[in-house]
């Protein structure tokens, strides 16, 4: 079995990250193109057809919210394990996550079946878009195995250092559902027209080839970690180790959706307008945050590994390359903002009334991006070292505690300019307290500063 992960600690840092970091970005840039592609297909049908898939998107994020939690979960008990030299441990905890995430496939269904009408109900009074919808969400949630298995298993490899298989198997099954989005929607090479559910049907066949591909290339080869019903065992401290990860987790990756919800309610109150710009910049700022997010993916089977290996300076130089690659991206995003706002926003043809309000906005909430870097990569630390409750403290701080207060008391004063100003002083509070939380863990031996 090729259980030597001994690269993880001998192999320089700054090589080391950068080899596990660039893969993650490429796949997911790859899974924001799909998805861009996905949303350009269905536009076809007609409003009423976007409207449909878009009121799904609440349940199908819920979907990849607690795969990629638990996912995340199961990858910090593996990299830690494996870094103390603890094999029987790092497969019971591959095998108890992978049993833990068929327990919530099935959850999933009864989900599908149970609340989908009615949770889709409570959106639209439309029988043609609520038709649509429910086709759709039927599909997603009932058929959501492929999806959640296949995100355990790259969070699994990912924790043993081969994020290149994990890099070639999301795109092989995002290129399998951008080939299959137009046949079956469309009714191509003497398939029938399904429409919305086709497009349904696409994607989950996409997520399913994607979970089978993973399966052959286990197989095929022994990796340092094994997954068998032998290690099957309960197990209270895995179980819970997974879940103190993977809940917070998981909460964290629901928290936009939150936030620009109630942000979108503050801001409809001056002008639907500053609604058009809240969502312009979320689409901006994912092609900004998508790279430091790639970097956290990268250093935290690193971190965890060489934390369970005891090799706590390699963890601190981790973390330090890490904040600094961030940093640097966070600049370069900053500078776009403040610089070229007019030409990023003329790839949406902004008006002249979204050009004055989205370069304003822009160059508020572009403050806050360096800083930001401290807040992500300190939340990503604690969750590769199996604090899941600091990770989930510094995102709420980012998302949630500081930024909705203030939107509202800023908004009374500013106006909508009150709204963006609470963005980087939300990420300026995270970031004293993620110094703070790291100062206090374990005696300070990963501190930042």
């Amino acid at each position: 079995m090729e259980n030597n992960n001994s690269f993880m600690k001998t192999k320089p840092v700054f090589s080391l990250l950068v080899s596990m970091s660039v893969p993650m970005m490429l796949s997911m840039l790859i899974q924001s193109l799909y998805n861009i592609v996905d949303s350009i297909y269905v536009a076809r049908l007609g409003t009423d057809a976007l409207t449909a898939v878009s009121l799904a998107y609440p349940l199908q994020n819920a979907i990849v919210s607690v795969a990629v939690g638990v996912g995340v979960g199961i990858g910090s008990a593996v990299s830690i394990y494996l870094g103390a030299g603890d094999q029987e441990r790092a497969d019971r905890s591959a095998t108890i996550g992978m049993a833990l995430t068929a327990f919530h496939c099935i959850l999933f269904i009864l989900a599908g079946i149970l609340i989908t009408k009615p949770f889709l109900s409570l959106f639209t009074e439309n029988p043609k878009v609520l038709e649509d919808s429910c086709s759709y969400t039927y599909i997603v949630l009932c058929f959501s195995f492929g999806s959640l298995l296949q995100i355990a298993y790259e969070k699994i490899f990912q924790s043993i250092g081969k994020m290149k298989i994990t890099m070639y198997l999301l795109i092989a099954g995002c290129v399998i559902n951008i080939i299959l989005d137009p046949i079956l929607i469309f009714g191509l090479l003497g398939f029938p027209a399904l429409g919305v559910a086709g497009a349904a049907i696409a994607t989950v066949i996409g997520q399913i080839s994607a979970f089978l591909l993973y399966i052959v290339v286990w197989l095929r080869k022994s990796y340092a970690v094994r997954i068998h019903p032998r290690y099957l065992k309960f197990d209270r401290k895995i179980i819970v180790q997974i879940y103190s990860v993977g809940i917070p987790s998981s909460i964290m990756m629901l928290l936009p959706s939150v936030l620009i919800s109630i942000l979108n309610s503050i801001l409809a109150s001056f002008s639907e307008i500053y609604v058009a710009v809240l969502g312009v910049y979320y689409k901006l700022q994912t092609f900004v945050y998508m790279p430091a997010n790639g970097i956290v993916q990268g250093m935290r089977p690193i971190i965890g590994y060489n934390y369970g290996a005891g090799e706590n300076d390699r963890v601190k130089r981790t973390i330090r390359y890490s904040l600094a690659s961030a940093a640097v991206i966070m600049l370069a995003g900053t500078l776009l903002a403040m610089l070229i706002p007019e030409q990023i926003l003329m790839l949406f043809d902004a008006d002249a009334e979204l050009m004055d309000a989205g370069i304003t906005a822009l160059r508020i909430i572009s403050l806050g991006f360096l800083v930001s870097s401290v807040g992500i990569i300190s939340s990503g630390t604690f969750e590769a070292l199996g604090s899941g409750k600091n990770s989930l403290t510094i995102s709420l701080l980012r998302q949630f505690i500081i930024t909705i207060p203030l939107s509202l008391i800023l908004s009374r004063i500013w106006g909508p300019a009150g709204v963006w100003i609470a963005f980087p002083a939300g990420e300026v509070c995270a970031a004293a307290a993620a110094v703070f939380l790291l100062r206090r863990y374990q005696g300070g031996k990963f501190a930042l500063f």
